[in-house]
């Protein structure tokens, strides 16, 4: 993943004067993004200095939030188009312009085109939205207290977005001009094609409106269809952001709901102080990954277990639990743990292959063991307590690393063949007592910061985001491991993950509304009341789904487009929604180190050197910490207590 400098630069690169200086605009808006998320950590953690020191709180600091969230997403969205970094699937798209470039051209017209269109729809609201707020004065607040006019950060959304838009537009113009083989003719009928494709679908769909359809019929079709796009490589967001929009339009017969509809996400989707903690937890682990937080732990739990068969590989899984209590993703733990522990078990006789599938299979740790962001999501998407799924999350993150742990052990005694013959000959540098603690003193310090305020009843988990930021901030300084370069380009990736991250939330709103009106939800819950379906049959069902789609969508993609569907029938079932959001995480975490998409397994591939190993070895080694996952899954369906015992 690229960094925020090396995209500021790509931003500018290549093509011409326009574009050029179209580039230069969005990577100035990302940095403006990136600066906001900053002045947001530097409130929260001043309200709550001032408020539990001097019991005077600042007022406003909430309503800031939620107003300049929205703004980030949109002044980062322009540089994550150029970049190309909003998430789709690739497994069928990149075969397919490998053998005809030219139909994959007339494709990726068809879905920009598209794109453009519902765009220009929400930015036409959100211009709408700017001008409402400054004719009637909008503010937050109250004379008394402190007055937050609203319209700076309208405009700065309608800016923004309107940018963002050009971006999508400039970016189809460069497909075309990188298509070198196709010619000015070729290029000329292939875009014709394509519009023509789009016309003849705008007919359709209205011929399809006045039919006037079953809403169920048009549910399904939807989520077919947003499947298929998917499949064939649209950016993840506007396939659903276009079914939806289209699905609205059937299912009303009208057009301007579905426009109001994407309008209303556009605007006020992820307009709450809640949606601040995704940026200030990215900000917090990319902070400690800079630091070594990483390599310490790995040292610290190869001290202490190395007189185990197997022990740098439990260490492995030590650390990345260790690891995982600060950082909350596991594609961060994937890209630490195969650069600082694979070349050490393979220097102490483990073989590749087990090497590899103890760091692909322990790095799942990072989405289940608290904090994490999957449970953040969950928590936002569900409307649960993020402070409760933290907790839930500990036995079953500890369960897994334990079975995980004697998994290692075993096959390192039982199966030389596979595991080698392990002598752990792994040395860090200081072995002493006081080396061991202040590789440790990190962790414990964000750990008591982050949860100890939470379970204190010190701030909430938003507030605790700012906190851990600006702990993990005095342990990059404290390490000297953080230079002003370093600390820009970790604000400036923070800004591009929380873009892609909320912008997906946005249209997982429109879909969430789409889903409403087609009364699939409503429908499932009736049906699956007449199978005579308990709910530990549902949800075994739901993780076999979850867990194939696991196989070609992201983590977040699964969880915006299952959640709408599967929530109701599990409240109608009587289920508890934080033990489910803990079984939809480890699915969707299965789904991580499984093919074709499996990408936990793509980022261990990228950490390590060009043509260490296949994709195909390290899914094949990391298939037994599949095994156990889906056993750990079990038993949290059979019993739940393992997951609300601490509640």
């Amino acid at each position: 993943m690229a960094t925020g400098s090396a995209e500021a630069g790509q931003a500018g690169a290549g093509g011409g004067m326009i574009d050029r200086t179209l580039g230069h605009i969005s990577a100035l808006n990302a940095a403006v993004a990136s600066l906001i998320i900053v002045s947001m950590t530097v409130l929260i953690c001043l309200d709550i200095a001032s408020r539990n020191l001097f019991s005077v709180p600042i007022n406003g600091v909430a309503d800031y939030v939620s107003y300049a969230i929205v703004a980030c997403v949109y002044l980062q969205l322009g540089l994550t188009i150029r970049n190309d970094r909003l998430v789709r699937a690739t497994f069928l798209s990149d075969r397919l312009e490998a053998a005809r470039p030219g139909a994959m051209l007339v494709l990726q017209t068809v879905f920009s085109v598209s794109a453009i269109i519902v765009m220009i729809l929400a930015v036409r609201y959100l211009w709408d939205d700017f001008i409402s707020a400054w004719v009637d004065g909008e503010f937050l607040g109250s004379a008394a207290t402190f007055r937050l006019p609203t319209w700076p950060f309208k405009l700065v959304v309608g800016i923004a977005s309107t940018f963002a838009l050009i971006e999508l537009v400039a970016d189809l113009f460069r497909r075309y001009r990188a298509w070198a083989d196709g010619g000015l003719a070729g290029r000329a009928v292939t875009l014709v094609i394509a519009l023509a494709l789009v016309a003849g679908g705008y007919v359709a769909f209205q011929a399809m409106a006045a039919a006037g359809l079953d809403r169920m019929s048009i549910g399904i079709a939807a989520l077919v269809a947003l499947l298929v796009l998917i499949g064939l490589g649209m950016p993840i967001v506007f396939a659903l952001l276009i079914t939806s929009f289209i699905g609205i339009w059937l299912i009303r017969d009208n057009m301007v709901v579905a426009v109001n509809s994407v309008g209303i996400s556009a605007s006020a989707a992820v307009r709450s102080s809640g949606f601040g903690v995704i940026p200030l937890f990215v900000l917090m682990g990319l902070l400690l990954d800079k630091a070594g937080v990483g390599r310490d732990a790995f040292q610290v739990m190869a001290v202490l277990v190395r007189r185990i068969t197997g022990g740098l590989g439990v260490a492995t899984v030590g650390a990345n639990a260790i690891f995982a209590s600060i950082t909350g993703s596991s594609i961060a733990s994937a890209t630490v743990f195969s650069r600082i522990a694979v070349p050490p078990m393979m220097d102490s006789g483990y073989t590749k292959k087990f090497s590899l599938g103890i760091v692909a299979g322990s790095s799942v740790l990072g989405m289940l063991i608290p904090p994490s962001l999957l449970m953040i999501i969950y928590g936002l998407l569900a409307e649960v307590s993020i402070g409760d799924m933290f907790i839930a999350g500990i036995i079953p993150g500890l369960l897994l690393a334990g079975c995980f742990a004697l998994l290692i052990v075993g096959l390192a005694r039982f199966r030389p063949g596979y595991a080698g013959r392990p002598r752990d000959e792994f040395r860090p540098d200081d072995l002493s007592f006081g080396g061991m603690a202040r590789g440790l003193a990190p962790v414990i310090f964000v750990v008591a910061v982050v949860m100890g305020g939470i379970y204190g009843g010190i701030f909430s988990p938003t507030e605790a985001g700012a906190a851990g930021a600006l702990g993990a901030l005095v342990v990059s300084l404290a390490r000297r491991s953080l230079s002003w370069n370093d600390l820009r380009q970790l604000v400036l990736e923070t800004g591009a993950i929380t873009a892609g991250l909320l912008f997906l939330m946005i249209a997982a709103s429109v879909y969430g509304r789409m889903l409403s009106m087609s009364t699939i939800p409503m429908q499932t819950a009736g049906l699956i009341s007449g199978m005579d379906l308990t709910l530990i049959g549902f949800v075994m069902l739901y993780v076999l789904i979850v867990v194939v789609l696991g196989m070609i969508l992201d983590s977040v993609s699964i969880m915006l487009i299952m959640l709408p569907i599967a929530l109701p029938v599990v409240n109608a079932l009587g289920g508890d929604p934080v033990w489910f959001g803990i079984i939809t995480v480890i699915a969707i975490e299965i789904g991580l180190l499984t093919p074709p998409f499996g990408l936990s397994i793509y980022v261990v591939k990228a950490s390590l050197p060009e043509g260490f190993a296949t994709l195909g070895e390290i899914f094949a080694a990391a298939a037994p910490f599949v095994v156990i996952m889906a056993l750990v899954t079990m038993a949290l369906i059979l019993v739940p207590w393992l997951t609300t015992a601490l509640i």
